[in-house]
């Protein structure tokens, strides 16, 4: 329930037709003065704050978002607060969809009856440059090619805080068995108002998944027609339009295409997006696991530590199925194991497992080699899914303890292809191991930092394996018209090896396309105990420059594997610790070249964006990067400083939501931002001074001069800005200062306001 203490209301329909952007002629390449009278505050909520003598101050917005059958109702609640001792007036003003109706307008306590009115684009072209220019400050110019809602606020109570309701519809646009939903957000990482946004959809077919490439949701399915998402609380305050899309129910595994043209690849960049069938798990067949949990009882696992990894064991126990399968095996020096090889779970093999667990004590060595071969060498239960939770809390001091040595079982030695899930427990691990070994068997790895509880992390991971749907898929690119393969139409598709998808999971694969025919795939695998095929065809006409955020994510995911071949040449002997290696300078040349283009910054590489870096001096930002993972990524294997670089490279490899802040952890586990570089579409900003340099004019080490000038407020800067809008790009001058940037081959110069 809103809680206001008066409200009066009213109801605007308005049926905004598709229209087409209208050019405005302004006589005179001037400054464009104001032709509407506005209030002295201006209210623009997806945009930062516009600082103003006597401002009210946007404090947090509260989105709820109820789709029912393709049709969104969107209520945005605002919170304006006037700290000022005289009573106020603000003028809002908000983007809207195409095609929306207002449906309400409401205000809290005594005021006059608000009204509203709906701007057309051509109308609401005139108004964001009037405001533009009024305010001297381009941010609106993100929003530009919307329509607008604009309405008068008053008041805005003398100390106090005045709340206003907005709620209007649209209807979604659809491919195929997917519907997306958009609302508009500043793409600038320094916005800080917080949002919390809320999504409740409902459709006459089952819902197979949902998807955000921009915010992290959490989500709740409450029927298999009905789901629920929150944007988390970290997404509340994260920047970027929020994007959301679902996918309808189809015949098995539905899946969806997201494409983004580039002829600088001969294509484009593609993502696929594959759910699941909703069917009630207690209703169907999974396919049945069968479990192997190998922990460390060396010295240093004595106390609380095998307390917890004892109560995870029990727990894993109890959520196995009577029909599934399990082993525990404990290491220290040597490798002790419940049974010669796993055993069909019973009332009475439990209850042996039980007391086998707590006669467990920790004393000795950590031989991990050892305790790897014999998890994987053991013979599995046919039909099932062989899974490995493996735990140590060290290094590996006893047997073979060559990082090298113990990577290559997780490749050679797993005959059964047992998945394996590692856990670092405190930070004394070898990092890069336990998360190569997870990456080669399709497992994840999970640290667990002092003071976290180890048996809580291993019960979260043991939760997300229940239930598996479809064991083993392999994705292969089909030729046209044929049941052939075509692999060339596709490359650098990311992961290459596709993980198991469990009860809840999604598919999102990334990677390039070529050529504009349409594009085929086969997806195949052990679907619910039997092997099947999905094959699905995708209309590249529909590729669009909206789709941005894949070439992002394409490239995020390419740089960190780039990183983890890096960092896995340092844990050989035979390769030198010096960046002379020519196998190590191609990859540090590929890592800053894909850094720069697309504004993607790791620890190693966010020099890039630091005061006085030379971005036009290619020699030198390789041989600073080269210096950073050389001295980091290939000789740092453990600790703190360890754990952060395989917590972010993790994050990295699968990576499903842009990062526009370009947020990672430090080797202090800080999480840290970087403001001084902008990502607009697939291109990237970098802000040296006053002046922001677009990441084209410098791919070839030389240092730009614009072709011509443009100053802030001109009619051409306006036509400009429209020009942009029409590749999407209209984020590009949406910031203060100077701009250097590209467009359709010309180096331009803005001149930002003075």
């Amino acid at each position: 329930m809103y809680p206001i203490v008066k409200i009066v209301s009213v109801r605007i329909f308005a049926a905004i037709a598709m229209l087409v952007a209208v050019t405005a002629a302004y006589g005179q390449d001037t400054a464009i003065t104001s032709r509407l009278d506005w209030a002295t505050n201006i209210i623009v909520p997806p945009v930062r704050e516009f600082p103003r003598p006597h401002s009210v101050k946007l404090t947090n917005v509260d989105v709820q978002v109820v789709i029912r059958d393709q049709v969104a109702r969107t209520t945005i609640d605002l919170s304006l607060n006037n700290p000022h001792s005289s009573i106020q007036e603000a003028e809002l003003v908000l983007p809207v969809p195409d095609g929306a109706s207002v449906h309400g307008l409401d205000f809290e306590g005594e005021a006059a009856e608000p009204t509203a009115k709906i701007l057309r684009k051509e109308e609401a072209r005139r108004i964001y440059n009037e405001i533009v220019a009024k305010l001297r400050d381009p941010a609106l110019l993100e929003f530009v090619g919307y329509n607008l809602l604009r309405t008068s606020v008053f008041p805005v109570p003398a100390n106090g805080t005045q709340r206003l309701r907005v709620t209007y519809e649209h209807l979604l646009k659809r491919d195929g068995p997917r519907v997306d939903y958009h609302l508009p957000r500043s793409d600038s990482p320094e916005y800080r108002v917080p949002w919390s946004i809320a999504v409740d959809i409902e459709s006459d077919g089952p819902i197979s998944t949902t998807y955000s490439p921009s915010h992290e949701v959490a989500v709740e399915r409450m029927t298999a027609n009905r789901i629920k998402l929150r944007a988390s609380e970290r997404a509340e305050r994260s920047a970027g339009t929020f994007r959301l899309s679902y996918l309808l129910e189809e015949n098995g595994l539905s899946a969806s295409l997201f494409a983004y043209p580039d002829p600088k690849v001969g294509g484009g960049y593609f993502l696929l997006l594959a759910g699941l069938p909703t069917a009630d798990p207690a209703q169907r067949e999974a396919i049945k696991r069968e479990v192997t949990l190998v922990f460390d009882r060396s010295g240093s696992m004595h106390g609380e530590k095998i307390d917890q990894v004892r109560e995870a064991a029990l727990q894993i126990l109890a959520g196995l199925n009577d029909d599934e399968a399990f082993n525990v095996m404990v290491y220290n020096s040597a490798v002790d194991r419940f049974r010669d090889q796993p055993v069909i779970k019973t009332r009475e093999i439990e209850k042996s497992a039980r007391e086998y667990l707590n006669s467990v004590r920790s004393r000795g060595g950590t031989n991990i080699h050892d305790a790897l071969v014999e998890a994987l060498r053991q013979k599995p239960v046919e039909g099932m899914l062989p899974i490995v939770l493996f735990l140590t809390d060290g290094l590996p001091t006893i047997g073979q303890t060559a990082e090298s040595a113990i990577r290559d079982i997780a490749r050679k030695g797993n005959p059964y292809n047992r998945r394996v899930f590692t856990f670092g427990v405190g930070p004394d691990v070898n990092t890069p191991l336990l998360e190569k070994i997870a990456w080669e068997s399709r497992g994840t790895t999970t640290f667990v930092l002092p003071g976290e509880d180890v048996e809580l992390k291993v019960a979260q991971v043991f939760e997300r394996l229940s239930g598996p749907v479809l064991a083993a898929p392999a994705l292969a690119t089909l030729a046209p018209a044929s049941s052939g393969t075509d692999p060339s139409r596709t490359r650098d598709i990311m992961p290459a090896s596709l993980p198991d998808l469990f009860e809840g999971d999604q598919l999102v694969v990334l990677g390039q396309y070529t050529g504009d025919d349409d594009l085929r795939f086969r997806l195949s695998g052990n679907f619910l105990g039997e092997t099947k095929e999905f094959e699905y065809q995708f209309d590249l006409d529909r590729a669009t420059t909206q789709n941005a955020f894949v070439a992002r994510l394409w490239a995020s995911r390419k740089i960190a594997m780039l990183i983890d071949a890096i960092r896995e040449l340092g844990g050989n002997p035979s390769t030198a610790q010096t960046t002379a290696d020519p196998r190590i300078k191609e990859l540090v040349d590929e890592v800053v070249s894909l850094s720069t283009e697309f504004g993607i910054l790791t620890e190693y590489t966010a020099f890039l964006a630091r005061e006085g870096t030379r971005l036009d001096d290619l020699a030198a930002l390789r041989y600073e990067a080269a210096d950073n993972l050389s001295e980091r990524a290939m000789k740092v294997r453990s600790g703190l400083s360890s754990v952060n670089q395989d917590t972010n490279l993790v994050e990295m490899k699968n990576q499903n939501r842009v990062n526009l802040g370009n947020s990672f952890y430090n080797a202090e586990m800080n999480e840290v931002t970087v403001l001084d570089c902008a990502q607009v579409q697939d291109r990237a900003y970098f802000k040296k001074g006053d002046q922001w340099v677009d990441s084209n004019l410098i791919a070839n080490g030389e240092t730009p001069t614009p072709n011509r000038t443009i100053e802030f407020g001109s009619k051409a800067y306006f036509d400009l800005a429209y020009q942009l809008a029409d590749q999407h790009r209209q984020a590009s001058i949406a910031r203060t200062g100077d701009i250097l940037l590209e467009m359709n081959g010309e180096t331009i110069l803005v001149q930002g306001p003075k």
